[in-house]
């Protein structure tokens, strides 16, 4: 009696934890979807910074090079130092581009995201020297802002990871509309990962990383799913997002909304 006594008291303790637990697992979620959406404004803020500021700065630099370089012409050896800052202005104005972009796209904005990843392979691709093979569907409409952004940081993400870790000189991606939603595809052909190491990053823990806990985060907000599969002939990254979250509203170039079918 005095046992069953006891398991009664504690039963309704137990489930107000569980309660708790489940309503802190939920902020906290909300908080980290926040956190994510902070960053990526945070990230097109500063990317149109560096376009339209420190881009625009340099420009008028390569302008000012360009005018010093006519009164050189009968000085070899100043005309020589010229010429190597207006080599430098090239090559800073490059990489500010390079920069503002890889930040954010102005074709994930402009075009959608089938445009911004063929794109974003290209220059990785060039700058990786790695061999990427890609197969990206195009549809006739717009996708939702957020699964646009989603869907290319999880690209990037995974992109990034082929490169620092995988060893491999060659990769594929696709890109494919399905009945249930759309699937990004993202291979390698490396070492593929250790066993141990793949099992933490199937688990929802600190251990696996910042990378990859915010490309779950993104997907886990679509009702989304992430799967990891690796064995010695590579790893395969793929990120399904499911049809009902392409009724999500899409962004106008105004700033309005737009149901993601009104676009189709």
């Amino acid at each position: 009696m005095w046992i069953l006594s006891k398991h009664l008291r504690l039963s309704p303790a137990r489930s107000e934890l569980q309660t708790l637990i489940v309503e802190r697992t939920a902020q906290l979620q909300k908080l980290s979807q926040r956190l994510l959406k902070v960053q990526d404004e945070e990230r097109r803020k500063l990317s149109r910074d560096l376009h339209d500021g420190t881009g625009q700065t340099l420009a008028a630099l390569k302008m000012s090079v360009s005018f010093l370089q006519k009164y050189c012409e009968e000085t070899p050896a100043m005309a020589a130092l010229v010429s190597d800052v207006a080599q430098l202005a090239d090559q800073a104005i490059e990489e500010i581009r390079t920069m503002s972009y890889l930040l954010h796209p102005p074709l994930l904005d402009e075009v959608g995201f089938a445009c911004a990843a063929e794109w974003y392979i290209e220059g990785f691709a060039k700058r990786s020297g790695i061999n990427v093979k890609a197969d990206i569907a195009n549809s006739r409409g717009r996708l939702p802002t957020g699964v646009e952004i989603a869907l290319f940081r999880v690209l990037q993400e995974s992109l990034t990871n082929v490169h620092r870790h995988s060893g491999a000189s060659e990769a594929s991606i696709q890109f494919q509309y399905e009945a249930q939603g759309v699937i990004l595809e993202i291979r390698d052909f490396g070492k593929g990962i250790p066993e141990e190491r793949l099992r933490l990053l199937h688990e929802t823990s600190a251990e696996t990383g910042v990378g990859l806990a915010g490309m779950r985060e993104r997907l886990h907000e679509l009702d989304g799913k992430l799967e990891i599969e690796s064995d010695a002939c590579g790893t395969r990254t793929r990120a399904t997002v499911p049809l009902y979250a392409m009724r999500l509203p899409v962004q106008s170039s105004r700033g309005g909304d737009v149901s993601a079918s009104a676009q189709a």
